[in-house]
Protein backbone atom coordinates (compact mmCIF):
# COMPACT_ATOMS: atom_id res chain seq x y z
CA UNK A 1 0.00 0.00 0.00
CA UNK A 2 1.51 3.62 -0.46
CA UNK A 3 0.13 6.59 0.50
CA UNK A 4 -0.25 9.77 -2.01
CA UNK A 5 -1.04 13.50 -0.96
CA UNK A 6 -3.68 15.71 -2.36
CA UNK A 7 -2.80 18.67 -4.06
CA UNK A 8 -4.57 22.64 -3.65
CA UNK A 9 -6.38 21.30 -6.81
CA UNK A 10 -7.35 18.08 -5.09
CA UNK A 11 -5.26 15.67 -7.55
CA UNK A 12 -3.32 12.96 -6.56
CA UNK A 13 -0.57 10.80 -8.58
CA UNK A 14 -1.01 7.23 -9.21
CA UNK A 15 2.57 5.36 -8.08
CA UNK A 16 4.32 4.23 -10.62
CA UNK A 17 3.82 0.21 -9.54
CA UNK A 18 -0.05 0.68 -9.27
CA UNK A 19 0.32 1.98 -13.11
CA UNK A 20 2.44 -0.79 -14.38
CA UNK A 21 0.60 -3.70 -12.60
CA UNK A 22 -3.10 -2.08 -13.92
CA UNK A 23 -1.30 -0.97 -17.47
CA UNK A 24 -2.63 2.40 -17.01
CA UNK A 25 -1.41 4.70 -19.74
CA UNK A 26 -1.64 8.57 -20.77
CA UNK A 27 -5.33 8.85 -21.76
CA UNK A 28 -6.57 6.14 -20.16
CA UNK A 29 -10.11 6.23 -18.46
CA UNK A 30 -10.71 5.67 -15.01
CA UNK A 31 -13.64 5.37 -13.10
CA UNK A 32 -14.22 6.85 -9.79
CA UNK A 33 -16.95 5.89 -7.19
CA UNK A 34 -17.21 5.92 -4.10
CA UNK A 35 -18.46 2.34 -1.51
CA UNK A 36 -18.99 3.28 2.12
CA UNK A 37 -16.24 4.89 3.54
CA UNK A 38 -13.18 3.87 0.90
CA UNK A 39 -12.65 6.04 -2.81
CA UNK A 40 -12.65 3.46 -5.53
CA UNK A 41 -10.44 4.05 -8.81
CA UNK A 42 -10.79 1.67 -11.80
CA UNK A 43 -9.32 1.85 -15.03
CA UNK A 44 -12.31 1.71 -17.33
CA UNK A 45 -13.38 -1.44 -19.00
CA UNK A 46 -14.98 -0.33 -22.15
CA UNK A 47 -19.47 -0.55 -20.65
CA UNK A 48 -18.86 -2.88 -18.00
CA UNK A 49 -17.88 -0.45 -15.70
CA UNK A 50 -19.85 1.94 -16.69
CA UNK A 51 -22.83 -0.66 -16.41
CA UNK A 52 -21.44 -2.00 -13.41
CA UNK A 53 -22.37 1.88 -11.70
CA UNK A 54 -25.41 2.11 -13.25
CA UNK A 55 -27.02 -1.23 -12.21
CA UNK A 56 -25.25 -0.43 -8.75
CA UNK A 57 -24.06 -3.96 -8.16
CA UNK A 58 -21.26 -6.00 -9.92
CA UNK A 59 -21.27 -8.02 -12.91
CA UNK A 60 -19.58 -11.47 -12.75
CA UNK A 61 -17.69 -13.13 -15.39
CA UNK A 62 -20.22 -15.85 -15.47
CA UNK A 63 -22.87 -13.56 -16.06
CA UNK A 64 -20.87 -11.72 -19.03
CA UNK A 65 -20.13 -15.17 -20.10
CA UNK A 66 -24.05 -16.24 -20.45
CA UNK A 67 -24.91 -12.86 -22.10
CA UNK A 68 -22.71 -13.64 -24.78
CA UNK A 69 -23.09 -17.05 -25.51
CA UNK A 70 -27.01 -16.23 -25.80
CA UNK A 71 -26.19 -13.92 -28.48
CA UNK A 72 -23.92 -15.86 -30.38
CA UNK A 73 -26.61 -18.38 -30.24
CA UNK A 74 -29.06 -15.72 -31.74
CA UNK A 75 -26.77 -14.58 -34.12
CA UNK A 76 -26.02 -17.95 -35.56
CA UNK A 77 -29.69 -19.13 -35.54
CA UNK A 78 -30.54 -15.76 -37.78
CA UNK A 79 -32.58 -14.18 -35.11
Amino acid sequence: MEEVKVTRNYQITIPYDVREKLGIKIGDKLVVYVEGDKIIIQKKAGNIASLNLTLGKKITDKEINEVINEAGEKIGSGS
